[in-house]
């Protein structure tokens, strides 16, 4: 084992680290990984954190978050979130938790759309919300292939327009 200098903050790491303790920086290529903190902060938190590549910080042995107003990353917390799971007021990704998500499965407190959609309204192949609108809905004012509920068509004709008569031909096939 050898010491080497940081290219980044010149001081003195290992060469069989995986990242410079002091800086974070990958060393010799061994730490797949991306990090990016804004400098400018909102709240104590930065305005943009991505985080990608390792999904565990090899330092602390834990799991990398990305935590930011904007965050993107495997795993995202902030105001917008992007990522495998994200966490959020706006949540996009594979597992999307927050008030208004995206994902493929989506759970809002407002808005869910996706796959599986769970929130007051809910738009996606299954869909669980007190306005629901998909191929299997369910819930109290429903909108797909299983029912088609007076309120449920004209909520959604609100905002869908011609498609929900689009949607409702398809549902009596």
């Amino acid at each position: 084992m050898a010491l080497v200098d940081c290219p980044e903050c010149g001081n003195q790491v290992s060469d069989r680290a995986w990242m410079c303790p002091h800086c974070g920086l990958p060393i010799s290529g061994r730490a797949f990984g991306y990090e990016y903190r804004s400098p400018l902060t909102l709240f104590g938190l930065p305005l943009v954190h991505i985080v990608m590549g390792m999904g565990i910080n090899p330092m602390t042995g834990r799991p990398r978050i990305a935590k930011g107003i904007i965050a993107i990353g495997n795993v995202a917390v902030g105001v917008l979130a992007i990522g495998g799971v994200a966490f959020g007021v706006v949540s996009i990704g594979g597992l999307a938790l927050g008030l208004a998500t995206l994902g493929g499965c989506s759970v809002g407190l407002l808005l869910a759309v996706g796959g599986l959609a769970i929130g007051t309204v809910a738009v996606g192949a299954c869909a669980i919300g007190y306005y629901a609108l998909g191929g299997a809905a369910l819930g109290v004012h429903r909108l797909g292939s299983n029912a088609q509920d007076s309120e449920a068509v004209e909520f959604f004709r609100r905002y869908l327009g011609d498609w929900v008569d689009q949607i409702r031909k398809s549902g009596n096939r």
